[in-house]
Parts: structure tokens; C-alpha cells; sequence
């Protein structure tokens, strides 16, 4: 175990990920590798660090105890190699692009993190809201923010909170149309607000989970953006599936209401992501730390 700085960050990055394949890919090396020397640690301490079958892998009793010391040994040796402080401020200059939905609570969100690289006057952000997946590696992309079931392995990811959409209708449609009994009814006799794909140019499908799709008769609304669709329901033009957070002040205020409450509808992780890179410019990683405190902040319950 020639470097044990290098193995105790393997070790650490499979305690975090529970899995061989995945922790390669983040440290950008092969999973031989990872098994290799998580082996030549354990056989160092002489214990096991991890209890492995064919599906799942945990960490052990010992594994779980030496985590903590070997978290805080990783972070004193980081500390100890910062270069000087004003040696890192020259490297807190350049542009740091970053991509996420077009929402409207990203005012909050911007405002935030300007505020708070006030000390950095050189880092220039390169803001894009796009409800499509730009290419990372041609748009040059330092920073993503995405709903998704599950992240790339390749990216460095940290989820911030998971995100569902709502069934919802204004109270004056169901007045005006008698509440639904069934799935069936509300496809046969409510009007839906479609969201439409920019990719593909078609509205999105209807899914609420693994057993339920629905498939409206009669779409009476559709936009590629999520808040004119929100206004058509709004005006009790149509019924439509709503991200909850957005949907979450008219629902307090009552200008929105809830339709089958007891089908539970898919929820979808919400994550800040990076790419992996053997180098990783400082300021890119400032603007990284920062958002992620900010979005879990935003997004807290």
C-alpha cells in the first residue's frame, strides 16, 4: 500500500457510494482497481471494511468506525497542501458556466449566490436556463442542476432533494365539472393542460407511476413552458400535473386543489452535478459548494 493518501480517498468515495463500479468512475480509474486496494487496506488493518455478496455491498462494524477518522485524516491533509491564501484568490478568476430548468424561483437562487461571490469579483457566471440537457463537453458546461431517476456515475453528484409532480385543477373546474370518481372519468370528461417536449416538438405523457399513465380525451392547453401551462389550470382551463414545489403556493392559498390524493405519484431526484475531472479549477468548485448550500436551503421542507 505504496500511497495511503490515495487508498483512504477510494475507501472513503465506496463508503459513500456502496458501489465498486460507480467509485471508479468518479475517481476516474478501473474497478480492479478500487477492489485491489480496498483488499491491500483491509489487509493493512487486518479487518474487514466492508461485507460484499453478489448485489450489495456494506460497510462493516470496523468499517463503519475507521470512516469518520479516515474522513477527518483526508480533510488535515487537504488543508495542509492549500497553497497560501493569496496564491488561491488568483486562481478565483475566470468563468464558471452552469445550466439548470427555467424556473422562476432561480431569482432566488441567483441572488443568492451573487451575493455570496461578492469576495470573488473576478468569477464571471455564465447562467442558462434551459428545460432541455445541453451537451456538456461542446457548451463547455462546469455546473448542471436536473431531475432525473438516477445521475450519471460519471458526474460528481450531490442530490439536493427529490422532486414530484401534483394532479391539481382549479376549484372552480371541479365545481363546474363535479369532482372524479375514477382515473377513467377525469380521462374522459376533464379537459388537460399538456406540456409539450422541445426536443421532440410532443406533449409529454401523462405518468404518474408504474401503474397508472393517464390518457386524456380532450388536451385544451399546451406549452413548452411549465408556468403558462400552470396559468391555463390555474384559470380553470384544464386539469394538469404540476411539479409540487411549484404548484405548492396556490395550493396554500386554495387557487389550486389536489385531485386522487391517494395515488402516489412517482418522485424524481433533483441533483447539482459536475463533471469528474483529474483537475478541477478552484473557482469552480467555490461556485459548486456554494449552490449546493444554497439549493438545499431553497428546497428545504
Amino acid at each position: 500500500m505504496n500511497n495511503r493518501f490515495e487508498t483512504l480517498k477510494v475507501f472513503c468515495s465506496l463508503a459513500e457510494t456502496l458501489q465498486f463500479k460507480e467509485t471508479a468512475a468518479r475517481l476516474a480509474v478501473s474497478p480492479p482497481v478500487v477492489t485491489r486496494l480496498i483488499a491491500e487496506l483491509e489487509d493493512y488493518l487486518g479487518e474487514a471494511l466492508f461485507q460484499r455478496n453478489t448485489r450489495q455491498v456494506h460497510l462493516t462494524d470496523f468499517g463503519e468506525q475507521f470512516l469518520p477518522q479516515a474522513q477527518q485524516l483526508l480533510a488535515d491533509s487537504e488543508r495542509l497542501f492549500v497553497r497560501n491564501k493569496q496564491d488561491s484568490e488568483k486562481e478565483m478568476n475566470g468563468i464558471v458556466r452552469i445550466t439548470l430548468p427555467s424556473w422562476r424561483i432561480n431569482d432566488e437562487i441567483l441572488t443568492k449566490l451573487l451575493t455570496a461571490l461578492l469576495p470573488y469579483p473576478n468569477i464571471i457566471i455564465d447562467w442558462r436556463e434551459d428545460m432541455n440537457k445541453l451537451d456538456l463537453v461542446n457548451q463547455r458546461i462546469d455546473i448542471g442542476l436536473r431531475i432525473g431517476p438516477e445521475p450519471d456515475p460519471n458526474f460528481i453528484v450531490r442530490k439536493i432533494t427529490e422532486i414530484g409532480d401534483v394532479l391539481v385543477a382549479a376549484p372552480t373546474l371541479v365545481e363546474r365539472l363535479g369532482k372524479p370518481q375514477s382515473l377513467e372519468e377525469l380521462e374522459l370528461r376533464y379537459p388537460f393542460a399538456a406540456q409539450i417536449n422541445p426536443a421532440t416538438g410532443r406533449a409529454w405523457h401523462f405518468l404518474l407511476n408504474d401503474e397508472h399513465r393517464l390518457k386524456p380525451r380532450h388536451i385544451s392547453f399546451q406549452s413548452a413552458d411549465i408556468y403558462s401551462m400552470l396559468q391555463a389550470i390555474l384559470c380553470g382551463k384544464a386539469v394538469g400535473l404540476v411539479s409540487d414545489f411549484i404548484a405548492k403556493p396556490y395550493l396554500q392559498s386554495g387557487e389550486l386543489c389536489t385531485l386522487f390524493d391517494d395515488i402516489k405519484i412517482q418522485k424524481w431526484q433533483l441533483f447539482l452535478y459536475r463533471p469528474y475531472e483529474i483537475i478541477t479549477p478552484p473557482r469552480v468548485l467555490k461556485v459548486f459548494e456554494l449552490l449546493e448550500e444554497i439549493l438545499k436551503e431553497t428546497f428545504s421542507p
